[in-house]
């Protein structure tokens, strides 16, 4: 569940982590979920801080990065919705093009 960014025509792209909820735990593989979507993402780097079901973590590419509060991830989930609402207001999806396609990465 990551989603990658081009806020402008030209400019780099931008790869977002993701707040999830940790629902299941087994040993350092969770399930999260977050507005309706579960994955199952890695716990590994985080080994050495103490998580449990019901903690709120930034996900990238299938890895908890970090543990977050509550509200750490409401604020990052309205900063998303501005951010997708001002993509939807202006059009700033990525140029597809052949010419554009360079500068998107895989997800």
């Amino acid at each position: 569940m990551m989603r990658c960014i081009q806020p402008l025509r030209g400019s780099p792209l931008m790869c977002l982590a993701i707040p999830m909820q940790i629902t299941q735990i087994d040993g350092f593989n969770a399930r999260c979920l977050a507005r309706g979507v579960a994955r199952e993402v890695s716990l590994f780097m985080l080994q050495d801080e103490p998580i449990g079901v019901g903690d709120w973590v930034l996900i990238h590419v299938g890895y908890a990065l970090q543990k977050i509060s509550p509200e750490e991830a409401q604020e990052s989930w309205e900063l998303f919705d501005q951010l997708l609402a001002a993509d939807d207001e202006h059009d700033l999806t990525p140029d597809l093009s052949p010419s554009g396609r360079e500068a998107l990465l895989p997800v």
